[in-house]
């Protein structure tokens, strides 16, 4: 079985320092990697740059960073910025996020995602070869001319210092298939929400094989991430609570009726009677009523929660899905809990990879 690399979402959401300081017994239980979201709350660079100082080993990630709220060289400048601190850990996550955040807190027109997302990383790609950057495209100008409206006197520069690599990694975060097919073009990693292992072909198969076909060979195997609940014991009713309330607030609520792209999701997982249902009684205010109708498959499918040999079968079925890296949440209530579960994880981890187990 390929090996898969054990990672971890740091919550954004309070006692970030106390979290950053259990960095170092993660990464001694086999935490590999350590992602900061950035929605509209603290910015995730900050705590990259921070987490960075208290690690040696841990690769970094971003979780993502939205293309409409920096400059396509501004976040090439923050991403060989948190490379270069970090001494080369650094992997860009990028994402469009949505029109609720990028209008509704940034009060930018969220507009062309797709057309902007690969303008980004071409851009990105540039700055990091140190090229004297050069873009027309349809939604970005560098520099601008007068023809563009500038003043004419711009000139194409090259950063000034010397990336640690030329080829930072790029994960896109993404659901939709136009969406996915572009990540299985350019990326090297892959950062879906709500993966069901044994419903994704069914879900992106034909996306992701329009992708590959225009792949360029030298960016290896589309790495997919996964953010997912986590524990080692059989959950509670509480845990698997807050799994479905978070699948029914995306699936009901996260956008209006006809743009909601995780009950696009649902429906093409085969889930469509559950989907209508899911957003009929969540959009009618029946919340509750509306994440008890959420599937006890999909809840089960899209967390890795369960006694070890539940653990080690779902293990199995992410990678022979192509998942390589698990985005953890550990939902146990005591840190020494969820420092002792990423070990018997990375226990459960080796003992397959070793075994080569398929």
């Amino acid at each position: 079985m390929s090996k898969v690399r054990i990672g971890m979402v740091v919550d954004y959401a309070g006692g970030f320092a106390e979290t950053a300081e259990l960095m170092r017994a993660y990464e001694q239980a086999g935490l590999e990697l350590a992602a900061v979201p950035e929605a509209y709350s603290f910015d995730g660079v900050s705590q990259l740059g921070y987490l960075a100082a208290k690690t040696e080993r841990l690769e970094l990630m971003s979780a993502i960073f939205q293309v409409y709220s920096r400059t396509p060289t501004l976040i090439a400048m923050t991403a060989a910025g948190l490379d270069f601190v970090s001494a080369g850990r650094f992997t860009l996550g990028l994402g469009a996020s949505g029109p609720q955040v990028v209008e509704g807190f940034h009060g930018v027109k969220y507009d062309a995602p797709l057309g902007r997302t690969r303008e980004v990383v071409e851009i990105c790609r540039q700055v990091w070869r140190r090229e004297p950057v050069e873009h027309r495209g349809r939604h970005y100008t560098v520099p601008l001319t007068k023809q563009d409206g500038g003043t004419g006197l711009g000139k194409p520069l090259k950063i000034i210092n010397h990336p640690v690599r030329s080829d930072i990694p790029v994960s896109i975060a993404a659901l939709g298939e136009k969406n996915v097919a572009l990540v299985a073009e350019i990326a090297q990693g892959w950062q879906p929400l709500f993966f069901h292992p044994r419903k994704a072909q069914l879900a992106w198969g034909d996306a992701l094989a329009e992708g590959f076909a225009r792949r360029d060979p030298a960016l290896g195997e589309l790495d997919i991430q996964l953010q997912m609940n986590f524990l080692i014991g059989e959950p509670g009713p509480e845990e698997i609570q807050k799994v479905r309330d978070q699948l029914a607030l995306y699936i009901g609520g996260m956008g209006a009726r006809d743009k909601n792209f995780y009950n696009q999701l649902a429906c093409r997982y085969g889930y469509e009677a559950e989907a209508k249902e899911i957003q009929d009684l969540y959009l009618s205010g029946n919340k509750a009523q509306a994440a008890a109708a959420v599937p006890a498959d999909l809840v089960e499918a899209v967390t890795l929660m369960g006694e070890e040999d539940s653990v080690r079968r779902q293990l199995r079925e992410f990678a022979e899905a192509g998942v390589r890296t698990l985005l953890l949440n550990p939902v146990a209530a005591d840190p020494a809990d969820r420092v002792d579960h990423v070990r018997r994880l990375a226990g459960i981890n080796a003992g397959l990879t070793t075994a080569g187990v398929s």
